[in-house]
């Protein structure tokens, strides 16, 4: 009787390793831009939502006779959580869930208290992209810049 002994050879098991690591070198690098695009589209989104709050807020105010002018939607905890006062001193919530403040950290937004006050999305993909309260609307403060022509349009 014969007694085979079934196994890889050196040759078979290196090249399997180069094959691998070719596909990793390719897939890892379309990850990581997948991520960067998911965080801009979050940060499109809630650009999107903070202004027809914006919006919307704007109307109910009209509609009650209330014609105080919004100057903020958030401060130095929450970016995007309460609107500035109305005449009855009433401050309704932005969004639902109010975006936490994190200054220095990547893909998220933070509050810069001013003169205007600038709510800041700090990118690694567009850098800070800076947006402020102006006439009512959320506006982005450099719109000739690459950050803002992608979070509004």
């Amino acid at each position: 009787m014969k007694n085979f002994k079934s196994a890889f050879s050196m040759v078979e098991l290196v090249f399997v390793i180069v094959v691998v690591g070719i596909l990793a070198g390719v897939a890892i690098p379309k990850l990581a831009a997948t991520r960067d695009d998911a965080y801009i589209s979050k940060a499109k989104t809630q650009v999107a939502s903070v202004r027809n709050a914006l919006s919307m807020e704007r109307q109910k105010r009209i509609l009650r006779g209330d014609f105080t002018a919004i100057t903020a939607v958030g401060d130095a905890t929450t970016v995007f959580g309460k609107f500035s006062k109305d005449k009855d001193n009433v401050q309704a919530d932005v969004m639902e869930y109010a975006v936490t403040s994190e200054s220095g950290v990547n893909d998220r937004w933070y509050f810069s208290a001013g003169t205007p006050d600038k709510y800041i999305f700090n990118s690694t993909a567009l850098g800070k992209v800076e947006f402020k309260i102006e006439n009512g609307k959320f506006v982005c403060v450099d719109l000739t810049s690459d950050g803002c022509k992608q979070l509004t349009e």
